[in-house]
């Protein structure tokens, strides 16, 4: 199939959601923009014609319609579903010819469209009306920039509330795919090389101070909050290739992964600019602590460690010596991995605002656990220890200072 200009691309149970489907499309071929309409369901009759057929969806992923009904597997259908959504999406990006994705869907309609808008890069326009869309969307979100619109009665026949809600989507994906993004204004230097920095709330005066000392030296500078998403979507950002440079301050998400907190960022954390070559420099920020929400959501196994609550829905755990030992061994290694320049550098008086001398969770013996971990683990490697607070101006500068040393050396070589 080849198309004039992209199309905004449907993706809908056709059996189930065809009517539904249906409607948005008519609104917006209505408003002269193209439309693709794709059948993702795999049980019953299409209830409207499709422009690309269930069964190219599921050649696409690699198996038949006829094997997923002889199997009679719904997750397995809605799997197999997600992968040729999000192989029809991407190859017919690539080509040109798609320009937006709508999806309307349940869990799985939400599971599958969301695979397909996930596998387009950032500034695509990606609208999911979901039924599941006012609750936790983290697993359909992920790093991506999607649209979440919660359907409000179930994408089950047309009514005033449904048409109101599909219109909403509708009107919202004509606007994306026809207003201009935004243009480079004067002053806008699209040139400047991307660095890509993490930040919490508890090392933000570092990250911040950092932040102008590199803007000061011609970067573009996108800071991330290390809150789990913030983290793959700095390491997506990065396998992309579109970053030069890596100021990873706060690896707290490190802590989650390997404790048991709320806020992990997987176990690819801090191996994509290593992957890429890039400069990188590596800090221990706010790895002090292990998210929770509100205190009943901390595990029982935990009832008798060090808590600070943050506010009504975050309470921080502090993290043990050993905890720490284990943490800086993953740091180490994973840094040792890298293929580009990097360096480490520790701040030897407290890696949070709540780790610091007369605050709560002030434990020089698990800092230096952390600490020593990583110079053990470590010998190819710069590791810098500073006898500086994470958020005093000194560490923020003198780990500006290493990121640019290290961007300047890789861009000679």
């Amino acid at each position: 199939m080849s198309l004039a200009v992209p199309a905004v691309f449907i993706f809908a149970t056709l059996d189930t959601k065809g009517r539904e489907a249906a409607y948005v499309q008519d609104l917006l071929t209505s408003w002269q923009i193209p439309v693709v309409l794709v059948d993702v369901g795999a049980i019953g009759h299409p209830a409207v014609t499709a422009d690309i057929s269930r069964d190219r969806v599921f050649e696409l992923a690699g198996t038949s319609l006829e094997a997923i009904k002889q199997r009679s597997d719904r997750g397995d259908a809605v799997t197999m579903a997600a992968s040729g959504a999000a192989r029809l999406a991407r190859a017919a990006y690539d080509k040109g010819e798609l320009g937006g994705v709508l999806a309307l869907g349940g869990s799985a309609g939400t599971t599958i469209g969301t695979a397909a808008m996930k596998a387009l890069p950032l500034g695509v326009p990606k609208v999911m009306v979901s039924t599941l869309a006012s609750g936790m969307v983290r697993q359909f979100v992920g790093d991506k920039d999607i649209f979440m619109l919660n359907s409000v009665v179930d994408i089950s026949g047309l009514n005033r509330i449904s048409k109101l809600v599909l219109s909403q989507a509708a009107r919202a994906m004509a606007g994306l795919v026809t207003r201009p993004g935004p243009q480079a204004a004067d002053g806008d230097m699209p040139d400047r090389p991307l660095v890509a920095a993490t930040m919490f709330g508890v090392t933000t005066p570092c990250v911040e101070r950092a932040r102008e000392t590199l803007e000061l030296a011609g970067c573009e500078v996108l800071v991330f909050h290390a809150t789990g998403n913030g983290g793959r979507a700095m390491e997506s950002l990065v396998d992309e290739g579109l970053i030069a440079g890596v100021l990873d301050i706060t690896t707290t998400e490190l802590a989650d992964e390997l404790v048991g907190g709320f806020l992990s960022a997987g176990p690819e954390r801090l191996t994509a600019a290593g992957r890429a070559g890039i400069p990188q420099v590596v800090s221990t920020g706010a790895v002090d602590m292990v998210n929770f929400y509100a205190p009943e959501s901390v595990p029982a196994r935990f009832k008798d460690r060090t808590f600070y609550k943050h506010n009504a829905n975050v309470t921080l755990m502090r993290t043990t010596a050993a905890e720490n030992a284990a943490i800086g061994a993953e740091i180490a290694r994973k840094v040792a991995a890298a293929t580009g320049p990097v360096a480490v550098l520790l701040p030897g008086r407290g890696v949070s605002a709540i780790d610091r001398v007369g605050q709560p969770f002030d434990d020089a013996s698990a800092r230096r656990a952390l600490h020593d971990a990583i110079r053990t683990n470590l010998d190819t490697v710069e590791v810098r220890e500073l006898d500086l607070h994470i958020n005093d101006p000194e560490f923020a500068d003198a780990a500006a200072r290493k990121l640019l040393e290290l961007m300047k050396q890789e861009a000679v070589s």
